[in-house]
């Protein structure tokens, strides 16, 4: 039992949980302790999280601390995250316009997210349009509500027009889903009549 609870206080110890019992360590225990303390604490400054105390660190530590400091708020500028714009260098406002302007173009085209027509350029400008097009034929081919018909083609139109009757005569002729008589040709009206006096 005296074994257990005292490999459990180094891990404790190790992992800088407030149970640790620092004086009933060894020499040895208690410097892997303090390595492992310091090692959380320059993780701790390296990325944001937890207590980081800079005071602890040596200044080749603080140099990578502030490394990757300088790292992460360039990505966060780049990804659209909150970030300090007035720590980029030249070169990295210059990454980080470019990375922005590129995710732009890519909700524009897709539809989703932000999107800010203004700074596309032509090429993406053609390509969004393109795919907002595509987006709607495909939303009034699929019946939802975002449809926006004054946007189609004529031959989109007619190519949804066909559709939708083909379905109607089907269902007429089946006798399933929402069927409309009034808009069935006569010689379609005269071959359902003809296939429900045969079936009888």
């Amino acid at each position: 039992m005296a074994v257990a609870e005292h490999q459990q206080n180094v891990s404790n110890c190790k992992i800088g949980l407030s149970s640790c019992d620092t004086s009933r360590l060894t020499q040895s225990e208690a410097r892997e302790s303090s390595i492992a303390e310091q090692q959380r604490n320059i993780a701790d400054c390296k990325d944001g999280y937890g207590a980081c105390d800079r005071s602890k660190l040596t200044p080749l530590e603080l140099m990578a601390v502030d490394f990757a400091w300088r790292q992460r708020n360039v990505s966060n500028c780049t990804s659209g995250w909150t970030c300090d714009r007035s720590m980029l260098t030249a070169s990295e406002i210059t990454e980080v316009n470019r990375a922005q302007d590129q995710c732009n173009g890519e909700n524009c085209e897709s539809g989703w997210g932000d999107c800010d027509h203004s700074k596309l350029t032509v090429p993406e400008a053609r390509r969004t349009v393109f795919a907002e097009h595509q987006r709607n034929f495909s939303a009034c081919k699929d019946g939802e509500e975002t449809c926006d018909y004054s946007n189609l083609t004529p031959r989109e139109t007619k190519v949804l027009t066909d559709a939708e009757h083909k379905r109607n005569y089907t269902a007429c002729l089946k006798g399933r889903g929402y069927c409309d008589f009034s808009r069935l040709t006569a010689e379609e009206t005269r071959s359902i009549q003809a296939n429900g006096s045969s079936s009888q």
